[in-house]
């Protein structure tokens, strides 16, 4: 019951699973859930519900139901929703449900038949860069890896 080996064995499922954790995986924002405020994660995301904030990860799926009003940044930007704000990625793609009102920053971009959106659209080589954002202005940049601080 107290043995030594199932000590080190629970320690060593411990450590593995924090370790998976910190690599991947998904958080999902459900359709009942309303989020005020920036989410930074190193792994992927899916918004169902509502998020009034910036969302900076690895890879973002926003489904049908999904509504996000704030900067996206992000290597891969799925979205079925609806986003108000700059999405900032290397691959974007929208679906025919999609509803973007804002700027699209990308390397890649896809749009199907029936995708609505209400800005500019602009190609960028390196569109996501570690650390910083770019400031845009009248479809222009005006600073890029300018670093955003962060309130405690």
């Amino acid at each position: 019951m107290f043995s030594k080996t199932s000590k080190r064995q629970q320690t060593t499922t411990n450590s593995h699973n924090s370790a998976t954790e910190k690599r991947g995986g998904l958080s999902v924002i459900n359709s009942d859930l309303r989020v005020t405020g920036d989410l930074i994660s190193e792994s992927d995301v899916q918004v169902d519900g509502f998020v009034n904030g910036d969302i900076r990860t690895r890879t973002l799926t926003i489904g049908q139901n999904g509504e996000v009003r704030g900067e996206i940044v992000a290597e891969k930007v799925r979205i079925c929703g609806s986003v108000t704000g700059q999405v900032r990625a290397r691959d974007v793609s929208l679906a025919e449900t999609a509803r973007m009102l804002g700027d699209i920053l990308h390397e890649s971009l896809s749009i199907e038949p029936g995708a609505h959106i209400e800005g500019h659209c602009r190609r960028i080589e390196g569109a996501v860069e570690e650390g910083g954002l770019t400031v845009i202005q009248a479809g222009q940049i005006v600073a890029a890896n300018v670093k955003k601080e962060h309130k405690q």
